[in-house]
């Protein structure tokens, strides 16, 4: 007989003493059965521990969610963060150049974007540019900007473009709904709309105008002194307590349809 044969013998149960096969004996360690619902029993390792004095090391290069506008001094792209669970004002003393570039990059972030404008020639080529299969950016006069219904999957950036005396807007910012005023250059209220604003940017402005400004968001002799030889796509995005530089560059596409930075129309 061959091996196979007189294994399975040797492995065959004892008969019961009527004849029939007996049962098998109980195994002296059964199967662990996972509980029911929590999966299989997985392998088994050291726990993954790390002393406090290291925690700095958990630190991820990620940056903060929004519409990149640009890059820093040290070259690193500069975020920001528009839409929020919470109403967000922005206010930006600059060209409507980078108003549209900013407008037409919360799009490609998934935000419909609604303009209120007095001069709308400068916001059609932009708006028939995004709205392909979808009303992405909505033009309106000023003082028509119906509700719009944000929500968290469909975000709204309200942009008004209402000169240097905008009218009390009948949309507000909102949850989910930021709104960035324009102002072509400062005038009687932009001292107003800043102390109201989250955050301010500032393109070039005249030597008397940096002072006025420079009062109101509480900025140094320096930074002052700069704003009146900024160059062209360069924006100072300032709070009260903080500020930073930012060189805003059209993409080819951009460039193709917006051309190349300017400060003025």
């Amino acid at each position: 007989m061959g091996l196979l044969s007189r294994t399975a013998r040797a492995r065959r149960a004892p008969a019961a003493p009527d004849g029939s096969p007996s049962a098998p004996p109980p195994s002296a360690s059964p199967t662990r059965r996972p509980a029911s619902g929590f999966g299989l029993l997985g392998p088994r390792r050291e726990r993954h521990e790390l002393d406090p004095d290291r925690f700095a090391e958990l630190g991820l290069p990620v940056g903060d969610d929004g519409v990149v506008v640009g890059t820093d001094a040290q070259g690193a792209p500069a975020v920001l963060g528009l839409v929020r669970p919470a109403a967000f004002d922005v206010v930006l003393v600059g060209g409507a150049w980078t108003a549209q570039v900013i407008a037409l990059r919360a799009v490609g972030t998934g935000a419909r974007v609604a303009v209120e404008s007095g001069r709308p020639q400068l916001w059609t080529a932009l708006a028939q540019a995004a709205n392909t299969g979808q009303q992405s950016i909505t033009l309106h006069d000023v003082g028509r900007v119906p509700p719009q219904g944000p929500s968290v999957p469909s975000p709204v950036l309200i942009v008004r473009d209402c000169g240097i005396r905008p009218p009390l807007g009948r949309v507000r910012s909102a949850p989910w709904q930021p709104v960035l005023t324009l102002l072509p250059y400062p005038g009687p209220t932009t001292a107003r709309l800043m102390s109201q604003a989250d955050l301010v940017g500032v393109q070039r402005v005249a030597p008397e105008e940096a002072v006025q400004i420079g009062r109101t968001m509480n900025l140094p002799r320096e930074d002052v002194e700069s704003l009146s030889t900024l160059p062209d796509g360069v924006t100072l995005w300032c709070t009260r307590s903080s500020r930073t530089y930012v060189t805003t560059q059209p993409t080819d596409p951009e460039a193709g349809l917006l051309g190349a930075a300017r400060r003025l129309e």
